[in-house]
């Protein structure tokens, strides 16, 4: 058996030991849910639990394997899925009462492929409602918490997933990423995580969140996790528009440790000129861009838009996409939505037709600036989230909620290539610090390589978070919901406010109303920000083309 205990396994490890025959499938999974039940009412990362199901596959995957048919490296491996992916009569909520009955009839794509590798499926993840929003408290099931410390937060809306990897609960978790919600949680629960290449992974069967930003990709311990599963749900799928048909490469090959000759754009800008860096972080940078630098790798400097531009063209296309996608029950049963989620996504209803054209072609624009970068550097770095915040800091009402940042995450949603977090440290308290390596579209192999090669060389992935059973977790408490009337709205604002609900046939309370009144202003500037005065000929980034004929080779 290898040193660590078995929940404490990499999808390596693991697949190693039941190929060998040195480890049951069947032992693996009682072990882990035995740690499930014992540890993840401080963690809250899972929904629905598939006990039975799990220990079903389990043994048929013992029975496959002893009888000679071994699928590959994840048969007989546990995973666990984001609740947003559907799953052929298990419950998928979206983390919201407005599923709270929904059984699809059919596996997504994704969770489909694992299965037909031999995983084994543990449960469905917490997630924030719909993936999107922040951590609630009037939702029917608590926010995941961070398992280096339960008190913190565990970082967007692939939230459970990153939970449940890095406590040991599975050694694999799917996840979505509309602006960051597979890297956050990866870098504050300190594990590996990779947004792919937009069309790598099929969506569908996927809650959408944003049709032109979401991406489904992996969670793991390591970057050889990472790219075992990548491997497994990667490639063309016909019933996803989106879907590129392009070749995959064999992703684990290239994990060689070599990155000599590799050029790496550093984006320092991005955490050090825009808002505030934590001290801890930008010294982890350092040092992780001097790792690279002994390993043969060249390093320069490289200059994107503003973390702010980026922001601006991807929340006016994903916000009015999310409000479209939501707009029926949005009408009909505004009460069953999370606060949170109310607060965050009802600016999306005052953009008009003109605000999502200007902004595709914008974001036309930043794909196309991106070729100069690839020309010049193999792998782009950047830092990524700062130390996970304390949860209380972050549950709420959803009222008091701004305009969403910008982060370190959504460029890599807007330009669309392949983005990877990988862990480069902790800080004097015990929190992860991680950073983000983004590549070229469809070249996942060359960023895996580059993390990969890090990984091994530093001893970050040594250390585990410490939970303790029969523990309690820091009690969380809905705050008073902050006042919004009384203050003067401006009348242009008024008439733009009330004119966005009465097109859309919205029925909203005075709370409701009084936050769209508050956040407007800022809604308003960032589309104000986008260009407007484009050439005639200037397209947009979701031009018409067939089925099969796009510029994404399908």
């Amino acid at each position: 058996m290898a040193a660590d205990p078995l929940h404490f396994l990499t999808i390596t490890e693991a697949s190693a030991l039941i190929a060998s025959g040195k480890l049951s499938p069947l032992e693996y999974v009682d072990a882990l849910l035995a740690r499930v039940d014992a540890l993840d009412p401080q963690v809250n990362a899972f929904i629905t639990r598939t006990a039975e199901l799990a220990r079903g596959q389990a043994q048929a995957a013992e029975r496959e394997i002893s009888g000679g048919n071994y699928r590959g490296p994840l048969h007989g491996i546990p995973f666990g899925l984001k609740d947003i992916f559907d799953t052929a009569g298990i419950l998928t909520t979206g983390h919201s009462r407005i599923c709270i009955d929904n059984i699809p009839r059919e596996n997504a794509t994704a969770v489909q492929r694992l299965l037909d590798a031999g995983a084994v499926l543990m449960g469905k993840l917490a997630t924030h409602e719909f993936a999107s929003g922040g951590p609630s408290l009037d939702l029917p099931w608590p926010p995941a918490r961070n398992p280096w410390n339960t008190a913190h937060f565990t970082g967007s809306s692939s939230s459970g997933s990153g939970a449940a990897v890095a406590a040991g609960f599975v050694p694999a978790a799917l996840g979505t990423d509309t602006g960051g919600s597979i890297r956050i949680p990866a870098a504050l629960c300190g594990v590996a995580g990779i947004k792919p290449t937009y069309g790598r992974v099929s969506r569908r069967g996927v809650i959408p969140n944003s049709y032109t930003f979401d991406h489904a990709g992996p969670l793991a311990w390591t970057v050889e996790d990472c790219a075992i599963l990548l491997q497994a749900i990667a490639g063309h799928d016909p019933r996803d528009p989106a879907s590129a048909r392009r070749p995959v490469p064999d992703y684990r090959a290239r994990l060689d440790g070599d990155i000599r000759g590799l050029r790496v754009g550093v984006v320092r800008h991005f955490w050090e000129e825009e808002g505030t860096t934590d001290p801890a972080m930008a010294s982890a940078m350092e040092a992780v861009i001097d790792v690279l630098h002994r390993l043969g790798a060249t390093i320069g400097e490289a200059r994107m838009r503003t973390r702010e531009a980026y922001n601006d063209t991807k929340m006016v296309i994903a916000k009015t996409e999310i409000v479209v996608i939501h707009e029926k029950e949005l009408r009909e049963r505004p009460q069953d939505y999370g606060a949170d989620f109310i607060g965050r996504n009802l600016p999306g209803f005052l953009f008009t037709g003109a605000d999502y054209v200007r902004a595709q072609r914008e974001r036309r624009s930043m794909v196309g600036e991106m070729d100069a970068l690839y020309q010049r550097f193999d792998v782009l770095l950047t830092a990524s989230s700062t130390p996970a915040e304390r949860l209380d800091k972050l549950v709420g009402s959803g009222f008091s909620q701004k305009w969403e940042k910008p982060n370190i995450y959504t460029p890599f949603n807007v330009t669309g290539g392949p983005a990877l977090v990988v862990c480069n440290g902790y800080t004097a308290s015990g929190l992860p610090l991680a950073m983000q390596i983004a590549g070229r579209p469809f070249d996942e192999e060359t960023v895996l390589r580059v993390g990969h090669a890090y990984e091994q060389t530093t001893g970050w992935r040594q250390r585990r978070p410490q939970l303790v059973p029969g523990k309690q977790a820091h009690v969380l408490q809905e705050p008073a919901p902050e006042p919004l009337s009384g203050a003067a709205v401006d009348p242009e604002i008024r008439m733009i406010v009330e004119t966005a609900i009465t097109r859309a046939g919205l029925k909203l309370d005075e709370r409701q109303r009084a936050l769209l009144y508050r956040v407007a202003p800022p809604v308003l500037a960032a589309v104000h920000r986008i260009r407007r005065d484009r050439p005639r000929g200037d397209e947009p980034a979701n031009i018409f083309c067939f089925p099969g004929d796009g510029d994404q080779d399908g």
